[in-house]
């Protein structure tokens, strides 16, 4: 299991966004506002969900993705590592987790109108058997 003294320092920090907690998952942690995943905690770094509208801060401040090995390859997830600079500055820390967490609502609201559209093709299919 991962140590959870970096993890409790994020959620200490996080605490001015309000209402955040972490869970353990695959060695490190997921950081969650109301039951969304924004963050992930791994090998003692924080990174924040990414989209087009927050990435070029990510960019100017010569951030990284997280990566993981894959099968065959390594794996870039759109979670960038947050600068230690602005996990110490609480203001800065509350914009850049307000701009994660509004990633992470758009990707779970685009994923979840996509998937009715799945189950509804199936449906359909089975009626026509």
């Amino acid at each position: 299991m991962a140590d959870t003294s970096f993890k409790d320092y994020v959620v200490d920090q996080l605490a001015i966004f309000g209402g955040v907690s972490a869970r353990a998952m695959f060695g490190g942690f997921g950081i969650y506002k109301a039951g969304v995943m924004f963050g992930l905690i791994a090998s003692d770094e924080l990174f924040f969900k990414v989209d087009e509208v927050n990435r070029p801060d990510y960019e100017a401040r010569k951030s990284q993705p997280f990566v993981y090995d894959g099968k065959n390859k390594p794996i870039s997830m759109s979670y960038w590592r947050v600068p230690d600079d602005v996990l110490e500055n609480p203001d800065d820390l509350k914009e850049w987790a307000m701009k994660a967490y509004d990633a992470a609502l758009k990707k779970r609201s685009a994923s979840s109108v996509a998937k009715p559209r799945r189950r509804f093709r199936a449906l359909v299919r089975r009626k026509r058997r």
